[in-house]
């Protein structure tokens, strides 16, 4: 912002005589001169390192000079440039006396020893949540009429292609950012922030294959989600982002914002003291801003919510945010939280090739089992971790049914229910061995992840191995492990194998294959093979 400076013009009337308007002008002239020094002389110009979504303010900033004497010269960046430019300036802020971001969580997380002691002011509120078009929200609700929607039918939603979403860079941007998290931060289902542990266990590949449109900036993307409307039919980013977009008459019909059940991130806008030495013209910026007039102003300017309780809520702004989800407390989470993502632009289902036992022990009660775990996998489970665990669009699923050799393998990849049905149809058929090889189902298991792998090097590729006996046919263990050294290198670092404990299987060799070959084992028998295969979705 830049003062603007206007000029008078007299124009004095008869009967004043010449010299006397001469005199009054000239009197006139010195006062406003020296009133315009004194107001030039009190007045204080901060620069602000600030973030674009604090741009809708600007009308604000007249305001702010106006009652306080300080004048916030903006320099608005992107939102991973504002976080490498304090990362680089340090606490002198390089040439940049204040920080105003939409949220400062991973910068304190990534350099702690830089952000130690930096005074901060919340200014507003935001959460991340959801903007569905009305018919995707009917489509999501018919599945759970009496209850609220949740991240988890985002993720179940997305798995099925019902929810296109788009959703900023959460590499580029704090909304991207903070909507990953709480999506992986309800899938964990802990209640707290996420641990390393949690992220390893990347429960996000069927939400992650909704993704229709990203973009490095909230802007950009709000832009393309309006002039590609058969791309994506829902946005995720901040509340405030989601009822401008609304209220702007941009769309044709206007978004059902949906704050998920299982809880947001918020967005605080904190206001950064980069240069101790500017303290008191901070207090007076921190002091205007959090008094009750102005944070009503700023409601209905930039739509946020206020942080005063004392400031009622306007509009859809009265709608409970409900469970504020925790931020990860350790820069090591949110690195590999990024990684596992990957790149939004880049979108290739996983291949997990299931080598499941089909054994006379098998028959009967244990084989009504596998079939119900497929079953679920393929949707039927309704609960929050059925949501996140479900096979989706894009996964290409190879199912080995195997006995004292290999019965039959099928492989297809998830475009819709038909492809399902035929998984269901392959696990559902009888035709049971005799006799159980199980190191020979594994190393013809690795014999097609090679291929794979040779043929999409990008796509990754897991073994799941389910048996409930001892090997009693076919190779021995020393032999599949002579062959799997065998392999190419590019087979044997990128496929892991997680094999199922169950019924009488010898958990001792499970585990030696599991650790051999980059996997760990789960066991079966204390929950159930629907639990079990849920568990290695999210683990594998």
């Amino acid at each position: 912002m830049r003062r603007r400076r206007g000029t008078l013009t007299l124009r004095p009337a008869l009967p004043f005589t010449l010299p006397f308007t001469l005199a009054l002008t000239l009197t006139f002239t010195l006062a406003l001169t020296a009133a315009c020094s004194g107001d030039d002389q009190d007045r204080t110009t901060l620069r602000v390192l600030a973030g674009p979504d604090l741009a809708v303010l600007e009308p604000l900033l007249d305001e702010l000079r106006s009652e306080t004497g300080v004048e916030l010269d903006m320099d608005y960046r992107a939102d991973a440039d504002t976080g490498e430019a304090l990362a680089a300036t340090g606490k002198s802020g390089g040439g940049h006396e204040l920080a105003w971001l939409s949220t400062d969580r991973s910068f304190r997380l990534s350099h702690k020893d830089t952000a130690r002691g930096m005074l901060r002011t919340s200014t507003m509120l935001s959460p991340v949540v959801i903007g569905l078009r009305p018919d995707v929200a009917r489509e999501l609700r018919a599945k759970s009429p009496s209850s609220p929607l949740s991240w988890a039918d985002i993720a179940d939603g997305s798995a099925t292609g019902t929810v296109r979403f788009g959703m900023a860079d959460p590499r580029q941007t704090g909304t991207g950012l903070a909507a990953l998290v709480g999506v992986a931060t309800a899938a964990a289902g802990t209640g707290g922030a996420l641990r390393e542990e949690d992220v390893s266990c990347d429960r996000l590949r069927g939400f992650r294959s909704g993704q229709r449109l990203t973009a490095a900036s909230t802007r950009d993307l709000l832009d393309d989600f309006v002039d590609q409307p058969g791309t994506a039919n829902a946005l995720i980013s901040y509340e405030s982002d989601l009822l401008a977009l609304n209220s702007g008459g941009r769309l044709k019909e206007k978004l059902e914002i949906v704050r998920p059940e299982d809880g947001t991130v918020l967005a605080d806008f904190p206001l950064l003291l980069l240069d101790p030495g500017r303290r008191a013209a901070y207090d007076k910026v921190v002091e205007w801003l959090r008094r009750d007039s102005v944070q009503r102003k700023i409601m209905r300017t930039a739509l946020r919510r206020p942080v005063n309780a004392s400031v009622a809520r306007e509009g859809q702004l009265r709608t409970p945010v409900g469970n504020a989800l925790y931020f990860p407390d350790r820069p090591g989470v949110l690195e590999r939280l990024l990684d596992d993502y990957g790149d939004p632009r880049r979108r290739i289902g996983d291949q997990v090739v299931f080598l499941l036992d089909f054994s006379g022990s098998m028959r009967g009660a244990r084989m009504a089992e596998l079939r119900a775990a497929f079953a679920d996998l393929s949707g039927a489970d309704s609960s929050a971790t059925g949501g996140f665990a479900r096979f989706y669009q894009g996964e290409r699923l190879t199912v080995v049914r195997f006995g004292g050799r290999v019965l039959e393998e099928r492989t297809v990849t998830v475009r819709g229910q038909r492809d399902l049905t035929t998984l269901a149809d392959v696990v559902a058929r009888g035709g049971y061995g005799d006799a159980t090889a199980v190191w020979t189902a594994l190393d013809h298991g690795y014999r097609t992840a090679s291929a794979a792998v040779a043929d999409e090097p990008e796509r990754a590729v897991s073994i799941v191995l389910m048996t409930d006996g001892e090997n009693n046919a076919g190779l021995a263990y020393e032999e599949f492990v002579r062959r799997y050294e065998a392999r190419p290198a590019e087979t044997r670092t990128a496929v892991h194998t997680y094999p199922v404990h169950f019924g009488e299987a010898d958990a001792g060799a499970l585990r030696r294959a599991a650790a051999k070959t980059g996997g760990h084992m789960v066991d079966a028998r204390d929950s159930s093979l629907s639990e079990a295969f849920k568990e290695i979705r999210g683990c594998r």
